[in-house]
């Protein structure tokens, strides 16, 4: 009897060899294609395109909304970036997919997730690491680390000739000048020309989603984002899901240029890549949001917040969702954003983000404190005996030890 196993299928070059080398070893394959939002004429044909490989059963999962409300916003509530630059559009949609597969796995049976991740980069881990904290005994196949699929499949064109000998109907070529990985909050931008540093990634890449800042109009223009406990729930006035809070200000800040950069970033299997990414989006929730916290969150609970967010960060990008830390950390980040609630209007011109006006009904700011002007509900004379406490212990020291200075 054939083992079954699902496969994250893309219906791309890899994944349609992935499926009918998976077939050619003996297994019944389930292709689990995950619609997150990446560009698609006929997901239709994506499924006829799997059936037509051999694969036992073909279905299409749209996670767009989940994607947004429950992993991108939480990460983004944190103020969590990669590095301090990267969003993680990639690495918050991987654990998505791996539940989704591992659910589908349980309606047919089977207890093997294959996926198209190289043993050289990030989501062989978030697919892996995801996978097993919610099935512990599931069995992981990645073909690109088995010595036996490479040999099988050396470079691209060996893979093409096998589509061909397959009647598997394919759009692509030897050469590629980059790869690319596209969903609902960004496109990721890699390899080819771009492993080149001295290559300029605005001239190597066709951006999808942005223009760029000097091609964006002569008139700027204004977007107003509000929140409810850190959560955005309206743009312009309007309420929307959170599928379309992302996909509106995709279109705002895209044809502004908001929201591109160009980082050379450390992986988890420890190597240097360099990563080209667009995400306008995201990036004007994030940068709205902040806004909002400046005046909702309190001093110390923000400081400690932004000493947590790079811890975040990295175990999003590693792929460690699905841990108990995870959870505890994304625990602390609910409470801390109750009293985040509030409206920010940002003025947008040529890749630029301006704060116009922000106001929450749970601001912290006292103008009678913190007027410079005379009067105002601020003792100064308090800050003498503050200050006398705060240095104590420096001057302690300098009695002891006396600085060279």
């Amino acid at each position: 009897m054939k083992q079954s196993c699902v496969l994250a299928y893309s219906g791309g070059l890899d994944t349609s060899v992935i499926l009918g080398w998976l077939q050619d070893q003996g297994y019944e394959v389930h292709a689990v294609y995950v619609d997150l939002g990446q560009p698609c004429e006929d997901q239709q044909a994506i499924l006829e395109k799997a059936k037509k490989i051999g694969a036992a059963s073909a279905v299409i999962i749209d996670a767009r909304e989940e994607l947004c409300r429950d992993f991108a916003f939480p990460v983004m509530q944190f103020q969590a970036k990669y590095e301090g630059v990267y969003l993680l559009g990639t690495s918050i949609a991987r654990p998505l997919i791996s539940k989704c597969c591992l659910q589908y796995a349980r309606q047919v049976g089977a207890r093997i997730y294959a996926h198209g991740a190289t043993g050289k980069g990030n989501d062989q881990c978030r697919f892996q690491l995801a996978a097993e904290a919610l099935e512990a005994n599931i069995k992981i196949i990645a073909p690109w680390r088995m010595p036996e699929f490479r040999a099988a499949f050396p470079g691209r064109q060996e893979m093409i000739n096998y589509c061909q000998q397959h009647q598997i109907p394919i759009k692509a070529s030897i050469q590629k000048p980059y790869s690319s990985d596209e969903n609902v909050l960004h496109i990721s931008y890699e390899a080819g020309e771009l492993e080149r540093l001295d290559a300029s990634g605005v001239k190597v890449v066709d951006f999808g989603m942005t223009v760029s800042p000097e091609s964006a109009p002569e008139a700027g223009e204004s977007v107003t984002i509000d929140f409810e406990q850190g959560i955005p729930v309206a743009v312009n006035g309007r309420r929307l899901s959170a599928l379309e809070i992302v996909q509106t200000l995709n279109k705002i800040g895209g044809r502004h240029g908001i929201g591109r950069i160009d980082m050379v970033e450390n992986r988890f299997v420890g190597m240097k890549s360099r990563g080209v990414y667009e995400a306008p989006g995201m990036t004007l929730l994030y940068e709205a949001h902040r806004y909002v916290e400046q005046l909702t969150m309190d001093r110390d609970l923000m400081h400690l917040r932004d000493r947590l967010a790079p811890e975040v960060a990295e175990m999003v990008y590693y792929g460690f969702w699905y841990h108990r830390k995870f959870d505890a950390l994304l625990a602390f980040n609910r409470e801390a954003q109750k009293d985040v609630h509030g409206s920010v209007t940002l003025n947008l011109y040529k890749g630029n983000i301006m704060i116009a006006s922000r106001s929450s009904p749970n601001s912290l700011y006292d103008e009678a404190i913190a007027t410079m002007e005379g009067g105002g509900s601020y003792n100064q004379t308090d800050a003498e005996g503050f200050l006398r406490i705060q240095s104590l212990p420096g001057r302690v020291q300098a009695r002891v030890a006396p600085r060279q200075y």
